[in-house]
């Protein structure tokens, strides 16, 4: 399992071992942290999990003998109050109370659509190589008219997330490539094309057709726009702020929406604003609501717009991994967030998404570029350094999927852990997504 850096507002206790147990022996509350198989020969989304309910423990006997259980395991605990504190700056609790789960039935998109890829993923890397720039444009000029008391003009913003949606049906790894490696020293502006683009790859994923994703993606592109009316001061501190400070910061929903309305933005896109921090078992705002009351699209924007918030780098947080963050989404299952749109993220997205820098268990490093929804844990890594860390002249692709067949188990080559934005020697720029050296480099397609 990924370890959880400190974060700021956390204490830690230590104290862990772990205890072989026969898989007929397990009950609810146990913390699975290894199985007597590879993870990715079971169905489980990740490394390491709490035993929610007895199905949980059916599916484990199915697969496995014996587990290994954390024992006497003693979890971190937040300085202020997790109820007057924003989302984004807490850990799951691990230990859910039965009362605090809520289950919903699987979701059913009427009349889904399977998109098929369409375009090669070179090719659509130049065909969207603009789109983040104009994304962010667009969003920064609606902040700005509202910060001027001017009723925005969201032409661009609605033109530009038809060209994402359009990007997105045609292959859905592109345009997730160019926004995870496009540097932004604005926040705001990047986390909402981000959110917007992992929306898009999960709507894709669950059969939206063409006009839900469209909406979709122009509702995560102006979630945060309420924020322009809210104190600098205030955003500028998000992640650490008090019980009457968050109490504030919460408006920034509502007043977002009441602006889109004025504007005459469709109420598609109003309800994504208005929906997108609402949570499963009703603790998000600004109403309350929970459960399948909460509209599908808000409900995704709410899920990727939270995974969002928990990767990306900002002053004073230190982000989780995406192995992390993913391990944090599958605690809150049916609490935050609805399980099987949990599940389809993890599906839709992988355990180390599109972009991800690791660090290979033979000492190679390489960011990943694409996954199998069937092999979670083996995703195909554009490898740019030798086992001493050192860069490669050319980048090579590995697939750990096909890779490892025939091999041992024990001398199977994995992902070892996630590696931070910026690790010295790694510059994706320099290669194109085959791994051959870029006559077109991809720091000059992002502009960065």
């Amino acid at each position: 399992m990924d370890v959880v850096e400190k974060r700021p507002g956390q204490r830690w206790k230590v104290g862990v071992t772990q205890k072989k147990v026969n898989a007929q022996d397990l009950e609810v509350g146990m913390f699975v942290s290894d199985l007597d198989r590879p993870w990715h020969l079971t169905p489980f989304p990740i490394q390491g999990f709490y035993i929610r309910s007895q199905d949980d423990i059916r599916a484990l006997i199915s697969h496995c003998r014996w587990v290994m259980v954390d024992v006497a395991e003693s979890r971190d605990s937040l300085e202020y109050d997790q109820a007057g504190s924003p989302s984004f700056a807490r850990r799951a609790s691990r230990k859910v109370r039965q009362q605090d789960i809520l289950e919903l039935p699987p979701i059913q998109v009427r009349n889904p659509v399977k998109h098929r890829v369409t375009r090669s993923l070179n090719r659509e890397l130049r065909a969207s190589a603009n789109l983040p720039e104009e994304a962010e444009d667009a969003i920064q000029k609606v902040v700005g008219g509202l910060r001027n008391d001017m009723v925005p003009d969201l032409r661009p913003v609605s033109k530009v997330a038809r060209q994402m949606t359009a990007s997105v049906l045609r292959n859905p790894d592109a345009l997730l490539w160019l926004a995870r490696l496009r540097e932004q020293d604005d926040h705001t502006y990047c986390h909402s094309l981000r959110t917007a683009v992992w929306a898009l790859v999960l709507g894709r994923h669950l059969g939206l057709d063409e006009q839900l994703l469209t909406t979709l993606a122009t509702g995560c592109l102006l979630a945060h726009i309420g924020k322009a009316e809210l104190p600098r001061s205030l955003l500028h501190n998000e992640h650490q702020l008090d019980a009457a400070q968050y109490q504030q910061y919460r408006t920034y929903v509502e007043l977002g929406a009441c602006r889109l309305e004025e504007a005459g933005e469709p109420r598609g896109v109003v309800a994504v604003v208005r929906g997108h921090r609402e949570r499963h078992n009703g603790s998000g705002f600004p109403a309350g609501v929970r459960g399948d009351r909460i509209p599908l699209l808000s409900r995704i924007a709410g899920l990727v717009d939270y995974y969002e918030s928990l990767i990306t780098p900002r002053e004073g947080y230190q982000p989780l991994s995406p192995a992390q963050a993913v391990s944090q989404l599958f605690e809150l299952r049916n609490v935050e967030f609805q399980e099987d749109l949990v599940e389809q993220l993890i599906q839709s997205i992988g355990i180390y998404p599109i972009g991800t820098l690791v660090q290979l268990t033979n000492g190679q490093r390489g960011i990943v570029v694409s996954h199998s929804p069937k092999r979670r844990l083996m995703p195909k890594v554009m490898v740019m350094t030798d086992t001493a860390q050192q860069p490669l002249k050319a980048a090579r692709m590995v697939n750990l999927a096909t890779c490892n067949e025939g091999r041992p188990v024990g001398q199977s080559l994995r992902v070892e852990g996630c590696l931070p934005s910026g690790t010295d020697g790694l510059d994706p720029g320099r290669f194109n997504i085959s791994g051959a050296e870029s006559r077109w480099n991809l720091r000059r397609l992002v502009g960065v």
